[in-house]
C-alpha cells in the first residue's frame, strides 16, 4: 500500500512525428517526488472515454503544469489567436473540464504558469494573449537567446498579499521569482483572490475562494530547482501536506 499521496500532473498533447504523445516535463515529476514528497502520475490530455470523476478518484491532488502552448482565446472570449500562437486544444478541453470538478470535490490543486491561466479561464476570467504588448506591463517572457539555466534565474520581484497563503509560506512579502510567460491575467475570475503581483501590477498568484483544500496558482515556475529556492520549496511542501491529508481520508 502506498504511504505517500498520489499527485496527478496534467499532460500536453504533442505531435512528435509521426505520432501524438501525452507529455509531462521532467522538472514537474522531480518536484513532486523531491519537494512535495509524493508519487507523480500523468493525467492524459483526454476527454473521450474517461471522466474527470474517474481521474480524481485515483489521485490526492493535481498539478496543472506549465506549457509552451497557449490557451485558445475562444475559451475566454478573446477573439482569434495571434499568428503563430502555439495551441493545445486537447489540453484545453481536458483541463477546463477537470478544474471545476476537482475544486468541487475538494481535491488540492496547484496551478503553475499555464495552470494559473487555466484556472482563471475555467472560472470565468480572461487573459492577455501578449502581456508585453499591453500598456503599462513589462516584458515577462524568457530570453530565448540564453541557456536554460539563465532563463530560469530570478527575473523580477513579486509582492505577496499580506495575510495570504503565499505570505504565510515566505520570510518576506517581497520574493524574487523567474518569469517565462507571454500570456497573463486580464480580468481575474470572481471566485479568486490575489496572492501576488509583479511590480507592474500583473497578477502573479491567486487562491480559490472558499476552496475546501489547498487551491493556489502562481505565474512563475516553482518546480525549477526548489532545493535551492526556499520560497519555491515551501509552496510544494504546503501542497504536499494538503495532498497527504486527502490521502488519509481517501484511504480511510
Amino acid at each position: 500500500m502506498l504511504t505517500r499521496p498520489v499527485i496527478g500532473l496534467s499532460a500536453d498533447l504533442k505531435h512528435i512525428k509521426p505520432h501524438n504523445y501525452h507529455c509531462v516535463g521532467d522538472k514537474y515529476v522531480r518536484a513532486i517526488v523531491g519537494a512535495a514528497n509524493a508519487v507523480p502520475v500523468m493525467l492524459p490530455a483526454l476527454t473521450d472515454g474517461i471522466t474527470a470523476e474517474e481521474i480524481l478518484a485515483m489521485v490526492d491532488g493535481i498539478v496543472l503544469t506549465g506549457s509552451y502552448a497557449n490557451i485558445h482565446p475562444a475559451h475566454y472570449g478573446g477573439g482569434d489567436p495571434f499568428e503563430g500562437s502555439p495551441l493545445d486544444p486537447a489540453r484545453d478541453s481536458a483541463n477546463l473540464r477537470l478544474i471545476p470538478t476537482a475544486l468541487g470535490a475538494g481535491v488540492p490543486v496547484f496551478g503553475v504558469c499555464r495552470g494559473l491561466q487555466e484556472i482563471n479561464v475555467a472560472l470565468g476570467g480572461t487573459l492577455h494573449q501578449k502581456v508585453h504588448e499591453q500598456p503599462g506591463f513589462n516584458y515577462h517572457l524568457e530570453d530565448a537567446t540564453k541557456d536554460l539555466e539563465s532563463q530560469y534565474e530570478p527575473a523580477h520581484t513579486v509582492y505577496l498579499s499580506e495575510g495570504g497563503l503565499l505570505a504565510s509560506l515566505a520570510d518576506s512579502l517581497e520574493q524574487s521569482v523567474n518569469s517565462l510567460h507571454g500570456q497573463g491575467i486580464d480580468r481575474l475570475a470572481d471566485d479568486l483572490t490575489v496572492e501576488a503581483r509583479a511590480g507592474d501590477g500583473l497578477i502573479e498568484g491567486f487562491r480559490v475562494n472558499g476552496a475546501a483544500e489547498f487551491a493556489l496558482a502562481v505565474q512563475w515556475h516553482p518546480e525549477w530547482k526548489p532545493h535551492i529556492h526556499p520560497f519555491y520549496a515551501a509552496t510544494w511542501r504546503a501542497f504536499g501536506m494538503a495532498c497527504r491529508k486527502r490521502a488519509a481520508k481517501r484511504n480511510g
